[in-house]
């Protein structure tokens, strides 16, 4: 039995209830209607722009079966309701010919509908990318990431990484609705500002090229892990700050290269701050009386970029030496198995191997070790060398190299063009013996010629019995001078001929093979299986070069190139399915003007 005080007291909680409810969600109580659907308009501010129809066809089918399960939720406006919440049931419900839909009428205040409307939409698990992101952004006016990710329930790396592709200019944004390009890369993209996306987009052309974004990219951002000076400073570039708290850090916009990866997205900044570091060190080297050198050899001296790095020195008031004019002394690195393992990563080396080529590079470190202990005894001094564009630079130990060359003479022509009668006899002198030179380089060069002659028509070629270390060792320094180039030799090859400046060409030779090991003849013929490959149309499905190169990097990088072949089997397959489409409508229309 119910008592007149119980149920005071239930619609007092009642109307408590519904109190709260309208404070806190601004709602009438629940009320379903059968509302006319000829009364019921879409939002035309309303985020959601895409529908997929097969989707639509199966939920009004759906619908025709059962009706509509969930009313749909509208706001009164005039005569008619405009749609809140619903706008897919409402489209479906029209295709299956329904008359009215169960529909819940609220009131809402001024920009509280689009807000609803976006968090609804954002709750879908089938919502379009870069609708996504639009509505993300619209929602951070108002609200902190992180709060916008604890009402949607995602991460606040999601969130952040919406939020920057909210920023990819409508060229790119087509291709990411299209499904050509993922997400990653239009977040990528959006890193930059629009006019320089836009450069990005013509520079692409027409085609959706992944490789080729990729690339720009890379061209486009800088490693902070790598880069010349203390990202941490505050003070190099006052107006700019620190890199790490700098917004243009793109570990700051979320994990968009790995968890915890700088990199740098402002490439004027990046840059200012590189040159200002660079005039540091040499306001440091100048301070404190230490060579600074520049990782340039004789060779490549007048090249434009180099001679810039090197007037720039000289502008300064230092002297240049260049790695030609020094001797260098490293900070030796101590080995571990570990560092060997990596080295001989790609070898079958047995535990006992290992631990072989580890006691070797311990004996080469204890020599080392005790080289640069002793470098100051031996007239080495202090030292920086810098490379010419990255100005990465370490700390060593330096010893400028006697110039060995002539001292100039007063004769302005050259004595190789002056006849012996105008030469005094110290010069005459000079000259006879440059002419035996010469004539014993002819010799050599006919001997030498005649031997390879000689060799040429014996049956070498076809000897049975396995390469000798002589045979590798001449194949290799083959390999090296004849296919490796500049860039090539500083990456790969660095120690190939090390400590050898000061030999003949005889005794590099016999160093050389005094010192031969087959992982060297190894990363030769490696380094050379990656030159050889030829380039053109179909290249790895119809030369033999390149078909043997593909099977054989399998090995090593299958996934990879499984990766790249997938990228490019899923554009063929687009392409090819647009083709077929394109034939049936051609057939068709052969087929009709037939009959």
């Amino acid at each position: 039995m119910t008592t007149k005080a119980s149920t005071t007291r239930k619609r007092r909680t009642t109307r408590i209830t519904a109190k709260k409810e309208v404070n806190e969600k601004k709602v009438p109580a629940l009320q379903i209607e059968n509302l006319p659907i000829d009364n019921i308009k879409p939002d035309t501010n309303q985020p959601r722009k895409t529908f997929d129809e097969k989707q639509l066809q199966q939920l009004a089918d759906s619908i025709k079966e059962f009706g509509v399960l969930q009313p749909i939720t509208v706001r009164k406006s005039g005569k008619n309701f405009i749609i809140v919440m619903g706008e897919r049931r409402f489209r479906a419900s029209k295709m299956a010919h329904k008359k009215t839909i169960p529909s819940i009428v609220r009131t809402y205040e001024n920009g509280e509908v689009l807000e609803v409307q976006i968090i609804e939409n954002l709750q879908r698990k089938d919502v379009e990318p870069t609708e996504e992101a639009d509505a993300i952004a619209y929602l951070s006016d108002k609200y902190q990431p992180s709060e916008i990710a604890k009402r949607l329930g995602r991460t606040d790396n999601f969130i952040r990484q919406r939020l920057k592709l909210a920023g990819l200019i409508d060229g790119f944004k087509h291709f990411v609705r299209s499904g050509e390009m993922t997400i990653s890369l239009g977040v990528g993209v959006a890193l930059f500002e629009p006019e320089e996306q836009q450069m990005m987009r013509e520079t692409m052309g027409e085609e959706f090229n992944a490789h080729q974004i990729n690339r720009m990219i890379n061209n486009r951002t800088y490693d902070l892990e790598k880069a010349p000076f203390d990202v941490a400073d505050k003070t190099l570039v006052a107006k700019a700050g620190s890199c790490v708290e700098c917004p243009f850090n793109a570990v700051n916009q979320g994990n968009l290269f790995g968890e915890g990866k700088m990199v740098c997205t402002k490439s004027a900044c990046f840059e200012t701050k590189k040159t200002k570091s660079f005039l540091n060190l040499i306001d440091k080297s100048k301070k404190d009386n230490i060579l600074l050198i520049p990782e340039i050899r004789q060779y490549w001296a007048n090249e434009e970029k180099n001679q810039l790095v090197i007037s720039q020195l000289e502008n300064n008031g230092l002297k240049v030496y260049l790695l030609d004019d020094v001797e260098i002394i490293e900070t030796p690195i101590e080995p571990t198995m570990d560092s060997v393992k990596i080295e001989y990563q790609h070898y079958d080396y047995s535990e006992d191997e290992l631990k072989a080529e580890l006691d070797e590079a311990i004996r080469q470190y204890e020599e080392e070790l005790k080289t640069y202990n002793s470098a100051d005894k031996n007239g080495f001094v202090n030292g920086i060398i810098f490379h010419p564009e990255t100005y990465q630079h370490k700390n060593v130990f330096v010893k400028v190299i006697e110039n060995s060359k002539e001292d100039s003479n007063e004769y302005s022509t050259p004595l190789a063009n002056r006849k012996m009668a105008d030469c005094t006899p110290e010069e005459q002198i000079i000259k006879i013996n440059e002419r035996e030179i010469r004539k014993r380089q002819i010799e050599n060069n006919k001997q030498f010629e005649e031997v390879v002659q000689m060799i040429r028509e014996t049956d070498y070629i076809n000897t049975k019995k396995t390469l000798s270390v002589d045979e590798m060792v001449a194949f290799s320094i083959s390999l090296f001078e004849n296919n490796v180039d500049y860039v090539g030799r500083q990456k790969h090859f660095s120690k190939f001929l090390a400590g050898t400046s000061k030999m003949t060409n005889l005794e590099v030779v016999e160093h050389f093979k005094n010192h031969f090991k087959k992982e060297i003849f190894h990363r030769l013929i490696r380094y050379i299986l990656t030159r050889q490959v030829h380039f053109g149309e179909s290249n790895h499905v119809n030369n033999l070069t390149n078909i043997s190169f593909y099977n054989a990097i399998q090995g090593y990088f299958k996934s990879k190139i499984a990766a790249i072949e997938e990228e490019y089997a899923e554009k063929r397959d687009k392409r090819e399915a647009r083709l077929k489409e394109r034939i049936a409508v051609l057939e068709k229309k052969i087929q009709e003007l037939n009959d």
